[in-house]
């Protein structure tokens, strides 16, 4: 062999110096290829997975687009009171003490009812009456009231749903109940007073005893209306048109039941008619328009 011939032919390179001499995040050709082949997949990875080249101190790591996608936030559920289990839990109430009520004072009810339709000179319904009689009146008494703010809660909920959302809705509920307790105490009291200073104690007793005869027998209209209404799930103008019916039809039995006990001649009758607007059709109108403020109020505190 020629010594020029030695001289010139290069030395071979150490592979193992080279490979160390490489960065170890490198990727080694096999490597880069699989990255462009998934570069140029258009389908997304799922999952997150490790790749281990030749050399062991060279670590590859796969991860999702998906993981790095920003989400969408879902919407909030707005309240219902068909799935309320408190509305379900009053309305179960009131219909087993409606059944109750019926069973036991029937007889009783009806004859109240002959009694506000035939006019008699008579003291009280209540000297005939037995104590349990007296005590299921009471309780037909507080379910009108309940009724009556379930049927509130529902309308101003459907109406103001932002209400719900700030709110608590069975305080809500607790509170229209508690202001159609007070609003009719509020209504025996004011009718007591005026019977006091202007008539006689038997008209006034059997005023009274008529007015809540027809309490009692609007719970169990109003037993069916708040069926009908949060189990439906109608329209605001369908259910303000029937309350305005119910209303007005309570009205016109209260009227006949004026007329019928106080009315002696014309100049009575346009007395009646003031008391009427003064005691019933007013106080309905400053009652609504308080709940709008109060309901409100309670939308800027809260």
């Amino acid at each position: 062999m020629n010594v020029r011939d030695t001289i010139t032919t290069p030395l071979p390179v150490d592979t193992v110096h080279a490979e160390k001499a490489l960065p170890c995040f490198v990727l080694k050709p096999d490597t880069a290829r699989i990255l462009e082949a998934e570069k140029a997949d258009t389908l997304t990875l799922y999952y997150q997975e490790q790749f281990v080249s030749a050399d062991s101190t060279c670590l590859t790591t796969y991860h999702s687009e998906r993981e790095f996608a920003s989400g969408i936030e879902g919407e909030r559920v707005s309240y219902n009171t068909r799935s309320d289990d408190v509305i379900v839990g009053v309305i179960l109430a009131c219909f087993f003490a409606s059944a109750y009520v019926l069973s036991r004072s029937k007889k009783f009810l009806i004859q109240q009812l002959k009694e506000f339709m035939a006019h008699r000179d008579r003291s009280s319904l209540f000297d005939t009456s037995t104590a349990a009689d007296v005590r299921h009146l009471v309780v037909l008494g507080i379910q009108t009231c309940v009724l009556s703010g379930v049927c509130l809660f529902d309308y101003f909920s459907t109406d103001i749903p932002l209400l719900t959302e700030k709110i608590n809705p069975h305080l809500l509920l607790a509170g229209y109940v508690g202001l159609c307790v007070s609003y009719l105490i509020f209504k025996w009291m004011i009718y007591a007073f005026i019977g006091w200073v202007f008539f006689d104690k038997k008209k006034t007793s059997i005023w009274l005893e008529s007015y809540f005869t027809i309490i009692y027998y609007a719970g169990f209209t109003l037993f069916l209306y708040a069926l009908f209404f949060i189990y439906f799930d109608l329209s605001l103008v369908y259910m303000t048109a029937i309350s305005l019916l119910l209303i007005i039809s309570a009205k016109i039995l209260i009227l006949y039941k004026w007329i019928k006990l106080f009315f002696n001649n014309v100049y009575g009758l346009l007395l009646l008619i003031l008391y009427f607007c003064a005691l019933e059709i007013l106080p309905c109108f400053i009652a609504y328009e308080g709940l709008v403020q109060i309901n409100n109020l309670l939308l800027i505190k809260f």
